[in-house]
């Protein structure tokens, strides 16, 4: 039976083993090294015979001379003086990463055969090759199909100088990088907010001329609202920029950093070539240290990588340009998302501002696309209002054909329906809940704060909201704040100041003020 034949690495773990361990058991030394022992051995016969009777002989050869004096036979095999031409690994590396073929490794070494009939056999050409590829990092072992994977990440980035007070704000490095190419974007910004992290992909997009199949983010609490092993629930804007880019979030598995290798190894270089480059500078905005970074990310993309002999803008040109997916005609504009039930008076809360839906979905669970121009609400995946976004507080966006009209659904929720709830309180709540229907340009707008006072009365008692009620009538208190805040500080019971009364509503805002005690915090 043919001893094994073992790869140069192996023979010199051996014979390190036996010359410099002091080894002796073939036993151990094939267990330690991956092996069995009667390849151990013979290689541990036969190296005295061959020249090698210490680790400095060993040591003095290179792979190609090890394998010369223990297998001459594969020498001869290929010619007598000749040496097998060595494949273009580069080459093969990028043919095994293409993205419109499946290309193996076996159909390479076709290839390479029929060009050098006296070339490595499959065993030796595929050790070579996992060889040459174990030199480069982690990262660019992995195989990246062009045009398919963005990466993207944060680290800490510099700080800029506040130029009216003077302090000094931490600002955060975003970086994405192209799995096939490793061509490179940073951006520095002034958090890792829902609005920075979406507005970074745009830009990221925009640098490079065109889209990922597929985006790889960490499981950053802006983008993954639910960090999972298998089914990751990503949040519902950053859903909404990838199907605006034709792209798919897949994140990165939690606690898995060989996930996203690729944008690991992109931070570190711009810690390295960026951050470093400039931390004895000093700036006064945000715009000038992107300057900064621009003009650093030019040189670091043209920068030839010694692995591969070529800069990742050369990469990028012949590999990810190519394939990446075109930009859409219109720019990606920032939305948030909420969720809420439509209450009774049918308008959902978006900024403190109230826009109307339809009353017939009272009680269904609506989607708000907030953006800057616009509020659109959704059920069940359809669009069913849009409204021009306001800002101002506390006001309502009404459309008209939202409103009840017929007798039926008037008669389901009526301002003499609340005040009668309210009655089962006390006649004091009763009339303050009218007051604060009757304060509202349509009663339907009142029923909120009214149903807010009423339901003050589970966490502090009737009898006290009754109190509180009676006192903010007293004062002309006519909203939901003034009572809260009154039974939060004890303040319903306590008699009134013997001042002038309450003339204007900037006297009734301050009596609502959270941190007034009262007279009675002083006795």
């Amino acid at each position: 039976m043919a001893t094994e034949r073992l790869a140069m690495r192996k023979i010199r773990d051996v014979l390190r083993l036996h010359f410099v361990g002091g080894v002796r058991s073939s036993r151990k030394i094939g267990k330690a090294v991956g092996c069995g022992k009667t390849a151990v051995l013979d290689l541990l016969r036969r190296a005295p015979v061959l020249g090698m009777k210490t680790w400095a002989d060993v040591e003095a050869l290179d792979d190609v001379g090890l394998e010369q004096r223990f297998y001459p036979d594969l020498i001869s095999a290929r010619g007598p003086g000749s040496q097998a031409i060595l494949p273009d690994w580069k080459k093969i590396h990028e043919e095994l990463g293409r993205r419109d073929h499946q290309v193996t490794l076996a159909l390479l070494w076709t290839e390479y055969k029929a060009e050098n009939p006296k070339g490595y056999q499959y065993s030796r050409f595929a050790e070579l090759y996992r060889r040459w590829q174990k030199r480069l990092s982690v990262v660019m072992r992995q195989h990246h199909r062009p045009g398919e994977k963005a990466f993207v990440d944060y680290c800490d980035g510099l700080k800029i100088v506040d130029p009216r007070t003077g302090e000094l704000i931490l600002t955060q490095l975003f970086v994405g990088a192209l799995g096939a190419s490793s061509y490179t974007y940073a951006e520095a910004t002034l958090s890792q907010t829902l609005p920075d992290w979406l507005m970074s992909h745009v830009r990221m997009y925009e640098f490079f001329g065109g889209v990922t199949a597929i985006t790889v983010p960490d499981n950053l609490r802006s983008g993954v609202t639910k960090a999972d092993r298998y089914e990751a629930e990503i949040n519902r804007s950053y859903h909404d920029l990838s199907e605006h880019y034709g792209t798919c979030i897949i994140p990165a598995r939690p606690l898995k950093p060989r996930d996203k290798g690729k944008v690991e190894a992109a931070v570190l270089v711009a810690q390295r070539w960026i951050l470093a480059v400039l931390r004895n500078r000093t700036f006064y905005s945000i715009k000038d240290l992107n300057l900064a970074i621009a003009e650093l990310l030019e040189k670091l993309n043209n920068k030839v990588m010694r692995h591969v002999n070529q800069s990742r803008r050369e990469l990028f040109e012949r590999l990810d340009r190519p394939a990446l997916l075109p930009l859409p005609s219109v720019r990606y504009e920032f939305a948030e998302w909420k969720k809420e039930r439509l209450p009774i008076y049918y308008h959902v809360r978006c900024d403190d501002h109230f826009y109307s839906a339809h009353y017939t979905l009272t009680g269904e669970l609506l989607w708000s696309r907030i953006s800057a121009s616009a509020v659109e609400i959704f059920h069940k995946g359809c669009r069913v209002a849009s409204h021009a976004r306001s800002f101002v507080k506390y006001d309502y966006t009404t459309l008209p054909a939202h409103r009840p009209v017929s007798h039926d659904e008037q008669a389901k929720w009526t301002p003499e329906r609340i005040i009668n709830w309210g009655k089962t309180i006390g006649p004091q709540t009763a009339i303050l809940i009218e007051r604060v229907i009757a304060d509202k340009p349509h009663p339907e707008q009142g029923y909120r704060s009214a149903l807010g006072i009423i339901r003050l009365a589970d966490k502090f008692t009737k009898e006290r909201l009754e109190k509180a009620s009676e006192k903010a009538l007293s004062v002309g208190g006519h909203s939901y704040h003034t009572v809260h805040s009154m039974l939060k500080r004890n303040m319903e019971a306590a008699p009134l100041p013997s001042v002038p009364a309450i003339q204007n509503e900037q006297q009734l805002e301050f009596l609502a003020k959270e941190n007034i005690r009262g007279p009675g915090y002083y006795h």
